[in-house]
């Protein structure tokens, strides 16, 4: 019995270590950033077994069968339509300034979609200017109302909000909702959830988790992006979920959550539509592209332009990163970063270094607390080498900053949800916008000098005098930065 037992160990130290070198050969063989691929050698090798499971679970971009093959024929049909714009009047890429006319060849080139003018523009930096808004607009909602997010949590202003959604309904409105299933649990279990399907509103649970389903689909893909659209006409985008701060994770230790919000009108909003009729379509194999947009330019010839930059599977891979890269490598005098999560990726790391490098003011405000442990440690791995290079980091005392902003020498900004982490510029359904707009910038601009004003410096003289242990947690944790 005993010579039993020892043959049944040996087999399973054979079967495992198998496993192990099939594993790391499927990771070799991928083609990813070294240093990905490396910190998941590690991952695998320093914690047996479970390294394994996790590289099985989270390793790979497994969007599952039916959304891939759903994606994949969806690519023409949606490019056709995205295409058409090019012939309207408010596709103006020769008036474009340098920067923006580069990405959106770059973009157009990948995706068909290009940058539009005519659009007006409205920054909203509180969550009550931001909710009100939101509620005016649905209260004058005649047609159609598609909305996307990967937080939606009841309580505050949201109920009113939910309570306008079921009023539109009522009215004939066409109420189509796309929520995150692994963001929103609370409000799939809520009475506010049964009182939308009463009143006819469509409600799905996007990548709906599932163990059974959990090793032939990435449990942590997740649908991440902000967007309202209401009556083809009046688009919001950024980076506030569906909640109320006042009663938003008041128990985390992290303070109010911080955020904005674009209210947009033009023909950018039709675009935003159908990047939620994209999604819609991957979800429930459902059709409904938005109407095509009026593209005669208003307020007499005013560009205004806009570049929507959407990513995720099935979408052209790291677009997103490309954007940033290219427009911070642009940047002549200035470069403002705002994000609650800061694990990028290295050639976003070089691509930051080198323009600070060239004499470039660049400043990176990140919260001081943050509601991510793994996140807070691993971001402060990378503050040695970004401070060598002349980075100018700021830790915000007065909550969690959760917008995502950059600004490039003040006069054109990307904002969206994208946070500069792995997981949002490889893995989730993400959006951003490039905007080629002064005063907008400007707004955007002093809404980050605003963040500035309450964050304190990172002195680089301190930071060299951390200790041992504090440079071992940050290496630790940037070991799992392919989990982040």
């Amino acid at each position: 019995m005993e010579k039993f037992y020892q043959i049944l160990a040996l087999a399973g130290v054979i079967s495992y270590w198998l496993l192990v070198a099939i594993v790391t050969i499927r990771v070799v063989f991928k083609r990813r950033a070294v240093s990905v691929s490396l910190a998941w050698l590690m991952i695998i090798y320093i914690i047996p077994f479970v390294g394994v499971l996790f590289y099985l679970l989270f390793g790979e971009l497994n969007l599952g069968r039916t959304r891939a093959e759903r994606s994949k024929n969806m690519f023409t049909p949606y490019g056709e339509w995205f295409t058409q714009l090019h012939e309207c009047q408010a596709h103006q890429p020769n008036l474009l300034n340098l920067q923006l006319a580069q990405i959106h060849d770059l973009c157009t080139n990948r995706t068909a979609i290009p940058a539009l003018c005519g659009n007006s523009l409205s920054l909203q930096d509180t969550p009550d200017k931001i909710l009100r808004s939101i509620i005016h607009d649905i209260e004058d909602a005649q047609h159609t109302i598609r909305m996307e997010f990967y937080i939606w949590q009841n309580g505050g202003l949201i109920d009113a909000i939910n309570s306008a959604l079921i009023q539109a309904a009522k009215r004939g409105v066409n109420v189509r909702i796309l929520i995150d299933s692994a963001g929103s649990p609370k409000f799939f279990r809520s009475h506010w959830y049964k009182l939308m399907l009463k009143a006819g509103i469509d409600i799905r649970q996007a990548l709906e988790v599932n163990a059974f389903r959990m090793f032939f689909r990435r449990l942590d893909l997740r649908l991440h992006r902000k967007i309202i659209t209401i009556d083809d006409e009046v688009g919001y985008t950024g980076s506030m979920n569906m909640v109320d701060p006042e009663f938003f994770k008041k128990d985390a230790g992290v303070g109010e959550w911080i955020d904005i919000m674009v209210r947009m009108t033009g023909p950018t909003v039709n675009v935003l539509a159908a990047i939620h009729a994209w999604d819609w379509e991957v979800e429930t194999g459902i059709r409904e592209l938005p109407t095509f947009p009026v593209c005669a330019l208003e307020n007499n010839g005013a560009l205004h332009p806009i570049q929507v930059v959407p990513s995720g599977p099935g979408m052209p891979e790291n677009l997103i990163q490309q954007v940033l890269s290219l427009a911070i490598n642009q940047a002549k005098k200035s470069v403002r970063i705002t994000t609650p999560y800061f694990v990028p990726s290295d050639t976003l790391i070089q691509v930051i270094k080198m323009t600070a490098q060239r004499g470039v003011v660049v400043e990176l405000i990140i919260p001081k607390k943050n509601d991510s442990l793994l996140v807070s440690w691993a971001s402060k791995s990378y503050f040695s080498e970004l401070m060598e290079a002349g980075v100018k980091i700021y830790e915000f005392d007065a909550g969690l900053l959760h917008t995502k902003s950059v600004v490039i020498d003040q006069q054109y900004c990307l904002v969206g949800s994208v946070n500069l982490d792995m997981r949002s510029l490889w893995l989730n359904f993400e959006l951003t916008l490039a905007v080629d707009d002064y005063e907008f910038t400007k707004e955007l601009y002093w809404v980050q000098e605003n963040y500035l004003q309450q964050s304190t410096p990172i002195s680089h003289e301190r930071w060299k005098q951390r200790t041992f242990g504090h440079r071992m947690l940050e290496r630790i944790f940037y070991l799992f930065n392919p989990l982040l």
